[in-house]
C-alpha cells in the first residue's frame, strides 16, 4: 500500500494513485468498460452482497442498534445522532 501513497506526512498520510489500467487490445478496451460501480452493483455478485452484510453487521454492533430495524427506524436514529451532536458542537 504504501507504494500508492504519494507525498506523505509525518503520519504516512497522503495522496492515494493506484495504478491506471490500460487495455493491451481492443477486446480487452471492451470488457474494460464494461467494468464499472454501476455494473458491479446491479450484477451484484455473491462476495459483495456477503461483503455489504458484513459491513451492515459491524455498524449495527458498534451502534448497539438491532439489526432487524425498518429503513424508517434507522434514518430517525441516524437523525437523532446528527441532531445531538450538532447540539454538542455549538
Amino acid at each position: 500500500m504504501a507504494k500508492f501513497v504519494h507525498d506523505p506526512d509525518a503520519r504516512g498520510i497522503g495522496r492515494v494513485r493506484y495504478p491506471r489500467i490500460i487495455a493491451k487490445d481492443p477486446d480487452c478496451a471492451e470488457l474494460l468498460a464494461k467494468r464499472t460501480l454501476t455494473n458491479l452493483y446491479n450484477e451484484r455478485p455473491t462476495w459483495l452482497d456477503l461483503a455489504h452484510r458484513k459491513l451492515d453487521e459491524a455498524v449495527f454492533a458498534a451502534y448497539g442498534w438491532d439489526p432487524s430495524m425498518t429503513d424508517e427506524k434507522i434514518l430517525a436514529k441516524l437523525l437523532e445522532l446528527i441532531l445531538k451532536r450538532s447540539a454538542e458542537a455549538k
